[in-house]
């Protein structure tokens, strides 16, 4: 098509004309004023494209900013790589054995670095100035194609052997690389035009020592600082697993596709199920010597594999000599008739109210004294409380395991002793990386976990379930995150090899939504994530492991 083309482009209801081969950020320039926080990338008939794209065709154009969920991931990546070129600067690559950009730490991410120099404030600040520079320079942020096996023998020769051992397990001949003043590097993703785009962010040392911490702004406001407030337990629970993995050779998604590769794919399985079992006894061992217990409380954000955990700490308990009983707090929610009604005109059945909070302590107390109970039981097709004789009475090995999304909040057990309680925070806290530089978030994890139990379970497709996930969200930030660090233990959930074993499950749903979907580019950013991954069969997966409350086939009734 010829450069003085002239093509029709729609941009927010407005019908214009633009040269075919104007670059999108020329187009961003003119409706900028409009937006409040930066556009930094732009969607062009529903698909994603960067600033640097050029106008190819007539089409329809959405402006993607930092609120929207793939500009705040493009951001994120944009300020990693700003980060690691100011990071090799200052410190040099000659004395760099590995930075390793790790999980998230409430609106931060936590860095690893290994090398000859010292992770202190000096250094901190040494490398957010080095940033600062960066940014107010405007400099480009280019990608580049290289051949497949060229990008090995590149990263291999610059010390990065992550991104070598990725590529090799790549059907693609060519491999997108970006360049930032001469540092190159393989990011999963799309990146903002320049380093001007990068005006939010803050290096700091993090107090658990260790590690550097850079903290980013919150998607809700682009334009400043997210608040610090981090779960230390939580932190603490993902770092110890990150260690572990590291201890079995397989920190990235290269080390898992080689051990798949070599077929070992069986003995990662039994090994994650075998240490996960362990943890689960020790958390039952404590319950058994604290005989005063009587409340074991789980909470954990969706798809934590909450109902599988239950079940399994209650077969631990009944071999430390307890007896067991599950509690659905579920089975506490008010007739629908009597359901809050949210912000958005919706009921709102996550908030705490949405909950017979004084009924639950009532029977529970009840049940403390001695007394005999029966138990409701939730009618969800008919949104009423029902009774059906199920009567308990709890004996001196009697225990309740109770679950729901607000068990750590003392409001709901407000009339339960405390030193009657143990409670629970269970989360799917994946440590897996693709590469050191790409990150893969625990919300991933959760939502691959979900598409799958969605549509096996409730008749859901993919497109639903990642429609419906912000509102998850947004619920869990409310009512589960505040209360982590309340929780007498944190179960870490994640099994090392659940993406390769989830992914023939889900592709065939994500491939199944159409492209006018709005679900669509969040659709091609998981498959394009799975990918990476080789798969592994189901058939060693034991019938206890959290893994078949997603895929199904396990022994428990969830």
């Amino acid at each position: 098509m010829q450069k003085n083309t002239m093509l029709p482009v729609t941009v927010d209801g407005r019908e214009l004309q633009y040269p075919a081969g104007t670059p999108y950020e020329t187009i961003v320039r003119e409706v900028q004023p409009a937006y409040e926080n930066d556009i930094l990338l732009v969607s062009r008939d529903g698909k994603l494209r960067e600033l640097r794209k050029t106008l190819d065709r007539s089409c329809r154009l959405s402006m993607i900013t930092a609120v929207d969920k793939p500009g705040y991931q493009t951001y994120e990546r944009s300020c990693i790589l700003l980060f690691l070129k100011a990071f090799y600067d200052v410190v040099g690559a000659e004395s760099i054995y590995r930075v390793c950009v790790e999980h998230s730490v409430s609106h931060a991410l936590l860095i690893r670095a290994m090398g000859d120099f010292k992770l202190d404030a000096d250094l901190a600040d040494r490398v957010q100035t080095r940033m600062e520079a960066l940014t107010q320079a405007a400099l480009p942020i280019r990608k580049r194609v290289m051949e497949t096996y060229d990008a090995i023998e590149f990263f291999e020769k610059n010390h990065m052997p992550d991104k070598a051992r990725v590529f090799r397990y790549r059907i693609g001949s060519r491999v997108n690389v970006y360049e930032l003043d001469g540092f190159v590097d393989y990011f999963y993703g799309y990146m903002v035009p320049n380093t001007s785009y990068l005006k939010c962010y803050r290096v700091t040392v993090w107090p658990e020592g260790g590690g550097l911490l850079l903290r980013l702004p919150a998607q809700s406001d682009p334009k400043t600082l997210g608040d610090f407030t981090p779960s230390l337990k939580v932190a603490r629970a993902q770092y110890d697993a990150t260690l572990r993995a590291e201890e079995q050779g397989i920190a990235n998604v290269g080390e898992l596709n080689e051990q798949i590769a070599a077929g070992r794919a069986g003995e990662i399985i039994l090994s994650c199920e075998a240490r996960m079992e362990k943890q689960i006894g020790d958390i039952a061992q404590r319950i058994a010597r604290r005989r005063d217990i009587r409340f074991i409380m789980i909470a954990g954000p969706s798809s934590s594999g909450k109902t599988t955990f239950s079940h399994r700490l209650s077969t631990q308990l009944r071999a430390c000599g307890l007896r067991p009983h599950p509690i659905a707090t579920d089975n506490y929610f008010r007739n629908r008739s009597e359901t809050p009604i949210g912000a958005d005109g919706q009921p709102d059945f996550e908030c705490l109210e949405a909950m017979d909070v004084e009924g639950f302590n009532r029977d529970m107390l009840r049940l403390l004294n001695g007394e005999t109970v029966e138990l409701p039981h939730y009618n969800f097709k008919k949104g009423v409380r029902e009774y059906n004789g199920d009567h308990l009475t709890l004996g001196e090995s009697d225990v309740l395991v109770i679950e729901g999304i607000h068990c750590l909040n003392d409001q709901f057990s407000h009339a339960l002793p405390e030193d009657r309680k143990y409670k629970v925070y269970i989360s799917c806290l994946t440590t897996l990386n693709i590469d050191d530089h790409n990150r893969i978030p625990t919300t991933d994890a959760r939502l691959l976990r979900r598409i799958e139990r969605d549509a096996r379970t409730r008749g859901y497709g993919a497109a639903a379930t990642i429609r419906m996930w912000p509102s998850v969200r947004r619920g869990e930030e409310s009512h589960i995150f505040p209360y982590q660090d309340s929780a007498d233990v944190v179960f870490n959930s994640a099994l090392i090899y659940e993406t390769a074993l989830l992914r023939p499950y889900i592709e065939p749903l994500l491939f199944g939504i159409p492209k006018e979907s709005e679900e669509y580019a969040e659709a091609r950013r998981l498959l394009k994530f799975l990918n990476y991954f080789l798969p592994v069969p189901a058939d060693m997966v034991p019938l206890t492991s959290i893994a078949r409350e997603f895929i199904g086939g396990g022994c428990y009734n969830v």
